[in-house]
């Protein structure tokens, strides 16, 4: 993928006033990682419905902590048996603790099975020094018990309370 960065110039043609454009590559910008964005650590399936159309159900909450958006893209994988999958995030009541699998992720993320949550992002090379990731570590209740942001562990007023 190619990002050029357009920049218009006024000049002047047979006394009249035009346009020009120059496009000039811009190295750092074209150049993408994908890097962690969000990650829920250690979350307890609280239930999982093979009868449900799919995705993982997860305590609005934490999604927000997370800065994880409903319907977007995660990671889960399975502290509890190894398996890894890819869904969507799917919002449920907020303080509720539930986090739900759903539909085939159901075979492989069960009723009591730890897990992780991930959501990703590309950036640009200029934007890879300031990327900071939010990081929830969950409680057995799945409670936040700790909350961090990039390397740098969080307060509770800084967290929004959570």
């Amino acid at each position: 993928m190619r990002v050029l960065r357009i920049k218009r110039v006024k000049t002047s043609i047979k006394g009249g006033v035009g346009s020009q454009i120059n496009c000039e590559s811009l190295e750092s910008e074209r150049r993408m990682r994908e890097f962690l964005r969000s990650k829920i650590h250690n979350a307890v399936v609280t239930k999982a419905d093979l009868d449900y159309e799919g995705s993982i159900g997860i305590d609005a909450a934490l999604l927000d902590g997370a800065a994880i958006k409903p319907y977007e893209s995660v990671e889960v994988y399975n502290i509890s048996n190894g398996e890894r999958l890819r869904t969507y995030a799917i919002e449920l009541p907020s303080g509720s603790g539930r986090i739900e699998s759903n539909g085939a992720a159901a075979h492989l993320i069960r009723c009591g099975d730890r897990v992780i949550i991930a959501a990703y992002s590309w950036i640009s090379e200029t934007e890879i020094e300031h990327h900071k990731p939010k990081v929830l570590i969950l409680g057995p209740d799945n409670s936040i018990k700790n909350q961090f942001e990039g390397a740098t562990q969080l307060s509770s007023t800084q967290a929004g309370g959570l």
